[in-house]
């Protein structure tokens, strides 16, 4: 007969609930701030829904109003250096935190706003209506809420964005080997997005002390928990990764505490993560000052009910009951949190002269729309005074040396100079240097700063982001093959290319991003994009492609001391290449946004990058046109040589853009239409182009051959240049 045995998680799954004697327990402080916390949380969101209202508030006003004791109960045993993010519903979680910063933990329910704090609810709604004295200059609004030196990292509003960022800050922490723990809150819908569970994975494996805290309030938008999984006890997902996890009243915010401070105890003596699920309920609809029942998916009894339980009441009546306060000082809480908000909301409105009897906002407040564009990414002055070097012109002593060498090269003398640079991908510290040896012995000699990741795209791609905004570490995230970016787009786009910007421009994301395009290796369509476009139209990232393993050197030494986000391009083709290098030499720069002109002409303009570099010299000789090629090498748009393009267009009046890749995801497409606009007087024919076709690579060697472009269809481009040459000028 078949023989079964019950099987047990590794991990403890516990329910935690108060009792009569932990409330005579705490200690009286604990609950004044409790208490003090909690009002001016509520009455900073009823002020802000007021203004949601009066049409003041641009865009969605996410309440948070009933699901205060959560945040409240979490947060206020952290100091400062410990660190949160959360998700779009986040002004509680904000406010809690950088409340705890500058009352140094102690609020007097007597005296209870201070100036510091006054300040502090007066940036924070200036923030969510968009002005320029917010955190983020009023480029978060409710939804992206940071202040740093609180040590809140962002809240997000991509449902699980900000979780594998809170795993990167979790991992610095550890690293920095102290005992400070990162909180991220997410909603019940976010514990059924990949990135949640990714990362989930990978600070179990990793032993990193970060908290998952589920604010599980029943909804979506309208869709009950119950319709989206088998397994509403949402705490319960911790188990399949051995984590531990807590379930508890979110309504209690001395439960919420006392399951925190066991949990603390677990992170911060180097057990790994943990996961809290609290049970709270959002009083009002997704958005905006209407209940759900107003929407028809919940009712008004169940809306009575859980307002019977509100953390508010509760904290207050368990004061009362032990004679620590009377019904008179809790009203005058609520009334000293309430004139505090108003008192916030009056230094940034006035009476509205266009309408009688309504407010607006004070015109002088609103940021300078000069501002737009400012920080999409740094101002470079980080390169100030950096030793560069145009190796293929320079004179000096040379080693003979593959690229994928150089690669390898590179980072370990990057590694050995700066402890703060990291490498991380799949397989990087296994195979003698990953999958084709642009890792070479780096695990042996870091083997701490050498982190081998599962699987899991989403996960350490952000991972590597959190790494980057802690500003202790520059991360080299590989990506092993470019398509997979698809996997960790938000990551990649929504996160990492956009933090600097969205949350005010101040705050440096100094990331590398290695990937290798492997067009012609025969891995199908979803293994070989050339991902330059698709990077070169989103904002925020920098890009670097070299030729030769000299340039490599040099870019890769200038993009590791941005303070952008930098994609790194590689190619296959080019990795077992041999080329000269300045001996003994790995730490010279390429100049900043500087192409290099590898053949000078004066019939045509050929712009290309990467192997594609040597392909166009190969097919310049054979057609035998006296093309001038430049090699790009910076692509983005806010580092691309101009100077440089310029004035090489004035001299052939020509131009031939040269990639290899998908004619979908061009760069060239943004290129030429940019050059057009630029240079239109000076070009005797529209820019020709040459690319692959609109398929992706297939795996058949003929189909994929001719899906890309190569030196005969270069031929073919300067064929059709020479044949609408308009003579000289």
């Amino acid at each position: 007969m078949t023989e079964r045995a019950p099987l047990e998680a590794r991990a403890p799954w516990i329910e935690l609930r108060t009792t009569a004697e932990d409330w005579r327990n705490a200690s009286p402080q604990l609950l004044e701030n409790m208490l003090g916390q909690l009002h001016l949380i509520r009455a900073f969101e009823e002020v802000v829904l007021e203004l949601a209202g009066e049409g003041l508030v641009h865009g969605p006003a996410h309440s948070s109003i009933g699901q205060e004791g959560g945040a409240v109960g979490s947060i206020i045993s952290l100091g400062t250096q410990d660190a949160i993010n959360g998700s779009h519903r986040g002004h509680h979680q904000f406010l809690a935190k950088v409340i705890n910063h500058v009352s140094a933990g102690k609020l007097d329910v007597n005296a209870l706003v201070t100036p510091a704090l006054q300040e502090v609810l007066q940036k924070t709604l200036a923030e969510i209506l968009g002005l320029a004295q917010g955190y983020c200059s009023g480029r978060g609004g409710s939804m992206h809420l940071q202040y740093f030196e609180a040590g809140a990292l962002g809240t997000n509003a991509i449902v699980g964005g900000g979780v594998p960022l809170a795993a990167g800050n979790a991992w610095a922490q550890r690293q920095a080997l102290t005992e400070n723990i990162t909180v991220s809150y997410f909603g019940d819908g976010a514990v059924n997005i990949g990135s949640v569970l990714e990362t989930m994975n990978l600070a179990a494996a990793w032993k990193l002390p970060l908290a998952f805290f589920i604010e599980n309030n029943l909804y979506a938008v309208s869709t009950h928990v119950s319709e989206v999984t088998a397994e509403p006890r949402l705490s319960g997902r911790a188990l399949g990764f051995g984590i531990p996890s807590w379930k508890v009243d979110g309504m209690d915010p001395l439960a919420v505490h006392l399951a925190m401070k066991e949990a603390e105890s677990h992170m911060r003596s180097g057990k790994g993560p943990v996961v809290i699920e609290a049970d709270v309920y959002r009083y009002f609809h997704q958005n905006g000052p209407f209940p759900g029942s107003a929407f028809g998916y919940r009712t008004k009894e169940e809306e009575a009910q859980w307002r019977e339980r509100d953390p508010l009441l509760r904290v207050a009546n368990e004061m009362i009951a032990l004679g620590l306060m009377d019904q008179a000082g809790v009203d005058s809480v609520r009334e000293q949190a309430l004139a505090a908000n108003r008192l916030a909301a009056a230094a940034l409105l006035e009476a509205n002269p266009d309408a009688p009897g309504k407010r607006r906002i004070k015109p002088e407040l609103w940021p300078d729309a000069s501002f737009v564009n400012v920080g999409v990414r740094g101002d470079t002055s980080e390169l100030n005074g950096a030793r560069t070097l145009e190796p293929l012109k320079d004179s000096g002593p040379k080693t003979n040396m593959k690229f994928v060498d150089a690669v390898a090269g590179v980072i370990d003398a990057a590694m050995e100079s700066d402890n703060r640079v990291v490498v991380l991908g799949e397989d990087i510290h296994r195979l003698n240097g990953g999958t084709n040896g642009a890792t070479k012995g780096l695990s042996k000699k870091y083997p701490d700063r050498v982190l081998g990741t599962p699987i899991s795209e989403n996960a350490f791609a952000g991972l590597g982001g959190g790494m980057a905004l802690d500003r202790r570490y520059r991360p080299i995230v590989e990506f092993m093959y470019p398509d997979f970016m698809w996997v960790a787009a938000d990551q990649v786009f929504n996160q990492i290319g956009k933090a600097r910007h969205m949350f005010g421009g101040q705050n440096p994301v100094p990331l590398v991003l290695r990937t290798k395009v492997a067009i012609g290796s025969g891995y199908g369509s979803q293994h070989l994009m050339d991902p330059a476009g698709i990077f070169a139209t989103s904002p925020g990232w920098r890009i670097v492609a070299a030729s030769t393993p000299a340039e490599y050197i040099g870019l890769m030494n200038a993009a590791l001391a941005l303070q952008d986000p930098v994609l790194v391009l590689e190619h296959v083709d080019l990795y077992q290449d041999l080329g000269d290098v300045p001996e003994n030499d790995f730490g010279y720069q390429i100049p900043f946004g500087k192409a290099n002109i590898r053949r000078e002409g004066k019939d045509a303009t050929v712009l290309t990058y990467l192997s594609m570099v040597k392909h166009s010299l190969t097919a310049v000789e054979q057609t035998g046109i006296d093309a001038e090629v430049i090699d790009l090498r910076w692509l983005d748009r806010a580092s691309i040589d101009w100077t440089t393009i310029e004035a090489s267009i004035k001299k052939t009046n020509n131009v031939l853009i040269v990639e290899q890749g998908a004619l979908g995801t061009s760069y060239g497409g943004w290129l030429a239409d940019e050059i057009h606009r630029r240079y239109f007087d000076w070009l005797d024919q529209p820019v020709q182009r040459v690319s692959g076709g609109e398929a992706s690579p297939s795996i058949s060697k003929v189909l994929e051959r001719a899906a890309y472009a190569g030196v005969e269809e270069i031929v073919a481009g300067i064929s059709r240049v020479q044949a609408g040459f308009g003579g000289a000028r």
